[in-house]
């Protein structure tokens, strides 16, 4: 199979069942997807679903989920195996790939530079973490599904057990620089925010890298605190109320988000831009690195 959806998957009961969402009135932002949007595109050969669901504490999870269930023509990309580098502690518990292996792996996938590609995940970060990796990468026609894999099946959406394989495909990259901050950039003025939660940015606990704390500077905005509670992002006008009181301003272009491994500062990247500002940059170290370094650490 290589994305269609047999027509008689897609029945009145599921077309009944899968309703558009109003955002306020807003139009829908790019760069996220709707079940209903999805499953109209299902038999489109030019739309790939990639089903990205992980689990930190059980890294063969995703795999396993997948197997047992998935989205019609999606194909899995693992976050530790396919959109992160070879482990190396001193770069983080999630290091960036080099930019031709990624493009190499999408490619094989069946990722090529005249595909749109939807990610969904469990709503944990990983699809989002894809989403910027594409966009790094220069490859813009990228959405995350909203709600991800549980907004699917609430809404009844077909599932597959069918072990996608597509034909190998070529993306083409063309490295967005600016969208990257790396360790050696990082400096006191720079608009950074933390997307862990609370007692990890005050130090208080830190049950993953060698040193509680946070980068100093840093403004705060934990990345649940984007999400409803069946994991669809707010509407994007409370977004936009939400980020402009936690950095008391509107975040922009220079604005640089950082989590613990790169991961989750990919769900404040995307919330940020659906709420209407400007694309930002991610740190995709984040603290695992920053904390590795002999790099200064904030307390409190």
């Amino acid at each position: 199979m290589t994305g269609a959806c047999p027509a008689d998957w897609v029945s009145s009961r599921i077309r009944g069942t899968i309703s558009e969402r109003s955002r306020g009135g807003l139009p829908m932002n790019s760069s996220l997807i709707t079940p209903a949007e999805l499953l109209r595109r299902l038999d489109d050969p030019l739309c790939i679903a990639v089903d990205c669901r992980y689990e930190l504490l059980d890294p063969g999870a995703g795999d396993a989920m997948y197997r047992a269930g998935h989205i019609p023509g999606a194909v899995y990309l693992d976050l530790l195996r396919d959109l992160s580098g070879p482990d190396a502690p001193a770069r983080g518990r999630h290091p960036r790939p080099e930019a031709s292996v990624l493009a190499k792996t999408l490619g094989l996938a069946g990722i090529g530079s005249e595909h749109h590609v939807v990610a969904y995940d469990n709503n944990n970060g990983p699809a989002a973490r894809l989403w910027w990796l594409l966009r790094y990468l220069g490859h813009d026609a990228v959405s995350v599904l909203d709600g991800g894999w549980p907004s699917w099946v609430a809404a009844e959406g077909p599932v597959t057990t069918n072990l996608e394989r597509r034909n190998a495909a070529q993306l083409q990259p063309r490295i967005r620089a600016d969208r990257l901050v790396v360790i050696e950039q990082i400096d006191s003025a720079m608009p950074l925010v933390d997307a862990r939660e609370e007692a990890r940015y005050r130090g208080l606990v830190e049950p993953f890298d060698p040193r509680p704390g946070r980068i100093p500077n840093a403004r705060h905005l934990y990345w649940r605190s984007n999400l409803e509670g069946d994991g669809r992002l707010l509407d994007p006008a409370v977004l936009a109320q939400q980020w402009r009181g936690a950095l008391g301003r509107d975040p922009d272009e220079s604005t640089v988000h950082y989590c613990g491994s790169g991961v989750t500062a990919c769900v404040n990247a995307l919330a940020q831009v659906v709420a209407g500002f400007g694309v930002p940059r991610v740190y995709l170290g984040s603290y695992s690195e920053w904390s590795r370094s002999d790099r200064p650490v904030a307390i409190g």
